[in-house]
């Protein structure tokens, strides 16, 4: 079992501020807001972007790579990219100093707040302060893609007209992301869209798709993939489709539809 550790003088962070310490071997992400404190892994769960490097807001940490946003008291996911908490972190008030003592995994009901110790000195005992419940979404293994390349895919709206950029567009919407259950198009996922006649058949087209995903590490990329193929092969104005993952400009929130932020609640 893990026990508390000192970390840094009270003194040292102010309110409202955040600063990085070590745990254990572990860099843990300490906050101070409103007269508490909170800490989390110094961890994005979308793709290992550093918290403590992120704009504080109130009770909010932004991760710097991508946006995504946890609540500093639970750990839990806010907004997309992430759709899993970060682990929280024991927190205590003893003799000047701020200790911690870390969880052995992530949990809904975040750490218990601490507040500034009373002027009778002596250890705090705050109460928990309320956040929101994180939703943790399972992690796509690499088996559960290779499965999902064999499985059979929806089938795409019927369509008698001319294959075009517009018409891939809207077959595209058929792909959606297994995490966030949004389509890639509104997600802003696609880049590009090429059309070329078949080389073996000119009545037939190869289609070039031109894809990002929300980080270079993203696990669902096998799947994604293989279901864009799936769902434009079953045109049979289609040949051949490539998929070329394009990682620059890199991908960020801004690119979504507002469809896709009313979905995730992001307003």
């Amino acid at each position: 079992m893990h026990e508390f550790e000192r970390v840094i003088d009270i003194s040292e962070v102010p309110d409202p501020g955040k600063t990085l310490v070590e745990v254990e071997g572990e860099m843990i992400a300490l906050f101070h807001v409103g007269g508490e404190w909170f800490a989390l892994d110094d961890v994005c769960t979308h793709d290992g972007g550093p918290l403590a490097d992120g704009a504080l807001r109130d009770h909010t940490i932004a991760c710097p790579r991508h946006g995504a946003k946890f609540d500093i008291r639970s750990g839990a996911a806010l907004t997309m990219p992430a759709v899993r908490p970060t682990r929280s972190h024991e927190v205590k008030l003893e003799d000047g100093g701020v200790w911690i003592r870390l969880r052995d995994s992530a949990t809904a009901d975040g750490p218990t707040a601490h507040a500034a110790a009373p002027p009778a000195g002596g250890p705090s005992s705050g109460a928990p302060s309320p956040a929101p419940a994180a939703t943790a979404a399972p992690a796509i293994s690499d088996a559960a893609a290779a499965d999902a390349t064999a499985a059979p895919a929806a089938t795409p709206p019927a369509d008698t007209g001319p294959l075009s950029e517009e018409k891939v567009h809207e077959l595209l919407k058929e792909v959606k992301d297994p995490e966030l259950f949004v389509n890639i198009v509104d997600l802003g996922l696609i880049y590009g869209v090429t059309l070329g006649a078949a080389a073996d058949d000119a009545a037939k087209h190869d289609v070039s798709i031109d894809m990002t995903m929300t980080s270079p590490a993203c696990p669902a990329g096998p799947q994604l993939i293989a279901d864009t193929k799936r769902v434009l092969t079953q045109r049979p104005d289609v040949a051949n489709v490539e998929v070329r993952i394009v990682m620059d400009p890199p991908w960020t929130p801004d690119r979504m539809t507002e469809s896709a932020r009313d979905q995730l609640g992001i307003f």
